[in-house]
């Protein structure tokens, strides 16, 4: 009886550690895809002009790792390029360095650049969620709410509108 149940702890174990190590392996690939890609870029827009997919992947790579005023840099370029095309495009773009200043919590040049994404593509209800969040940091709450509502009117089963709404019209409402 007591083999078996060293048997069983023991496959619990060894099942546990398979599930961790496929984890951590899956994340060295990923990383190490990442970090591929960022040097690939950084060496080829070192040397030559770069396409704007190019400057806005490199871009949203340093988003990530945190590097904001290289990726402005990035996101910047990639407005500038003769390639970028298509009002989609141009709104993710803006919408990413709206992202980018509003993660330095510079919460007015982020909202300048969510309205620059709206102005090419107002249906991004992305833009709007943002636009929504930088100002309520701003403490705009109706301008928020009424960002968050848009978003509702474009894609009505968001969630974030839907919550972020929602918490702003308790707020605005005076309690009883």
């Amino acid at each position: 009886m007591d083999d078996k149940l060293l048997i069983t702890y023991l496959s619990i174990l060894v099942g546990l550690l398979a599930v961790a190590s496929w984890f951590v392996v899956r994340q060295i690939l990923r990383t190490r895809r990442t970090e591929t890609t960022l040097s690939r870029l950084q060496n080829k827009l070192n040397q030559e002009k770069g396409s704007a997919k190019e400057h806005y992947e490199l871009g949203s790579i340093l988003l990530d790792k945190r590097l904001y005023s290289q990726a402005i840099s990035q996101f910047q370029k990639a407005l500038k390029a003769k390639d970028l095309e298509g009002a989609e495009n141009v709104a993710l773009v803006y919408n990413a360095l709206g992202f980018t200043y509003a993660a330095q919590e510079q919460y007015d040049l982020a909202i300048r650049q969510y309205k620059e994404a709206l102005q090419q593509l107002p249906e991004y209800p992305t833009a709007l969620n943002n636009l929504g969040f930088a100002y309520e940091k701003k403490q705009l709450i109706t301008q928020a709410l009424e960002a968050y509502e848009s978003a509702l009117s474009f894609e009505p089963k968001n969630a974030t509108a839907k919550r972020r709404a929602e918490s702003l019209r308790k707020r605005l409402v005076p309690s009883s």
